[in-house]
């Protein structure tokens, strides 16, 4: 009896009706969209930046929306088994769809530590402003001491669309959301202000939501029933800025072996919002060019 009372989760918990709607299981509208996205111009493709404090699971977002598409659980991006940062190197990764790739990429980049330095912070900001703009390559090996410079070999001096970003995800610990420092706050708003400079759209993606609210670790289709998350969220969008519609909780794939279609769902959900943000970022800049 103790047991399996212990397994129950408090009414309480759950909102009355959920904050948004999403299909849960298999999601054929939004893998549909995902599979056969294609930018207007031909040989485009559409970047999309991952950045955020330490540990939040960039890697793991990558290695999460590739097992989606791949339908097993892949692990083509390195992750950390520590809260130290993992990701030194500027990486891009494409994701294989048949013999040719999906029109899209990811980067993923070094995490901004919990720091109280303000040199490292602008530091920080200032290599993501080259990433945002094109300028850096892939390799290039992030100093926090010392931003990317114009004489480094892995300054691209004249990038093309291609290089440049097209989307800015902020990846965040859903434990720690509420813990932010200022210092690490005020960060991701330069970051911000540097998008906005640019006309690059910003989203969120809130990881390990299973770990943080016991009523998703128990069933993960409570993710948009769940008070508390949204609770979080909306205090997370009042602090950094991005709108509550632009944040996008997911439970990646880290230990489970086969996969889970209520899983896959705010997966390529949170996916095809991402791609929907950007694209219309990059039409607007291809626009522009004509």
């Amino acid at each position: 009896m103790g047991s399996s009372s212990s397994k129950t989760v408090a009414p309480s918990l759950f909102l009355e009706n959920p904050w948004r709607q999403i299909n849960n299981g298999e999601n054929p509208t939004d893998q549909h969209f995902v599979e056969n996205y294609k930018p207007e111009v031909e040989e485009q493709n559409l970047r999309i930046l991952l950045h955020g404090p330490v540990g939040a699971g960039k890697s793991s977002f990558i290695n999460s929306v590739n097992s989606v598409l791949q339908k097993r659980v892949c692990c083509k991006a390195l992750v950390a088994n520590s809260c130290d940062c993992f990701t030194k190197k500027y990486t891009t990764y494409r994701i294989k769809k048949g013999n040719a790739f999906y029109p899209f990429v990811l980067n993923d980049m070094m995490g901004l530590k919990n720091t109280t330095s303000r040199r490292n912070r602008r530091i920080h900001v200032k290599d993501v402003k080259q990433a945002l703009k094109g300028h850096i390559k892939d390799g290039y090996v992030f100093n926090p001491e010392n931003k990317l410079s114009k004489g480094d070999r892995y300054y691209n001096r004249t990038p093309t669309e291609n290089d440049k970003v097209h989307v800015l995800v902020c990846v965040v610990d859903t434990n720690t959301a509420s813990l932010m420092s200022d210092a690490t706050v005020e960060a991701i708003q330069d970051v911000r202000d540097e998008a906005n400079g640019l006309e690059i759209p910003q989203v969120a993606i809130f990881t390990k939501i299973d770990e943080a609210f016991p009523e998703i670790k128990h069933d993960v289709t409570n993710v948009y029933r769940s008070e508390c998350l949204q609770k979080r969220i909306e205090e997370f969008s009042k602090r950094v800025g991005i709108p509550i519609n632009f944040i996008f909780p997911v439970k990646n794939y880290h230990s489970e072996r086969e996969l889970n279609p209520d899983m896959d769902a705010i997966i390529i959900n949170a996916m095809r919002h991402i791609i929907d943000i950007g694209n219309d970022s990059l039409n607007r800049k291809l626009r522009s060019q004509t």
